[in-house]
């Protein structure tokens, strides 16, 4: 029989061992995104590139064909991270750019977390390509979005088949948190979550303003 004990289970991501790859949001990729509505595609965006910025989760922003077709990438995700420079691309799959593998190797993070527009075909061709040499792969899926549900779904479906880990925007905020203790990012958290996560949000605020409540105490 096993025996139960105080740790976290080895798949959950913690702030230091992965590294955040953003794709391709940018308002060509957008105006024909039907799988999800663009105001909670856009929060979602929002909520995890923030999420990653409390944690200082190392973060790499990949856009294609900025100047010549596809325009700039979201200024939700660019704004919250004006540090990190953006890498243009001509190849649709985000890992057969060389740029981006040196920069995947200076981080030096066997685990990947993806988001972006297509899910189909940017999010697809680098979450194959990374499992293909050994990287553990996490795809954030209601921050992806694509031509219809059924690109969308069957992207997630042949991700998860190769081996991919599917999460929510939401999960990946909390899952970096993930102990209410932890003093140090508690504000921040709490913060984001009451900006960017819906309903809970709302929650948060609600408690905190009427009984400067907080988790955990």
């Amino acid at each position: 029989m096993p025996t139960a004990v105080a740790t976290p289970g080895k798949t959950l991501l913690n702030p230091s061992d992965h590294a955040l790859i953003l794709i391709d949001f940018q308002s060509q990729m957008a105006f024909a995104t039907k799988s999800i509505d663009a105001v909670l595609l856009r929060n979602n965006a929002a909520l995890i590139t923030h999420a990653a910025k409390v944690f200082k989760v190392p973060t790499i922003l990949t856009t294609v064909a900025e100047k010549s077709f596809s325009g700039p990438m979201f200024s939700e995700i660019t704004d919250a991270m004006p540090e990190v420079k953006m890498i243009d691309r001509t190849s649709m799959n985000t890992w057969e750019d060389a740029n981006i593998a040196v920069r995947v190797n200076e981080i030096g993070k066997s685990r990947i977390v993806l988001a972006g527009l297509w899910t189909s075909v940017c999010i697809v061709g680098p979450a194959l390509s990374a499992l293909d040499q050994g990287f553990e792969v996490y795809v954030i899926a209601d921050a992806c979005g694509d031509v219809s549900d059924e690109a969308h779904e069957r992207a997630i479906q042949r991700m998860v088949q190769a081996g991919a880990r599917p999460m929510t925007s939401v999960q990946y905020l909390l899952e970096l948190q993930r102990d209410w203790a932890r003093s140090e990012t508690y504000v921040a958290t709490t913060g984001v979550a009451a900006k960017y996560c819906g309903a809970y949000g709302l929650g948060v605020t609600y408690a905190k303003t009427m009984f400067g409540a907080q988790e955990g105490h």
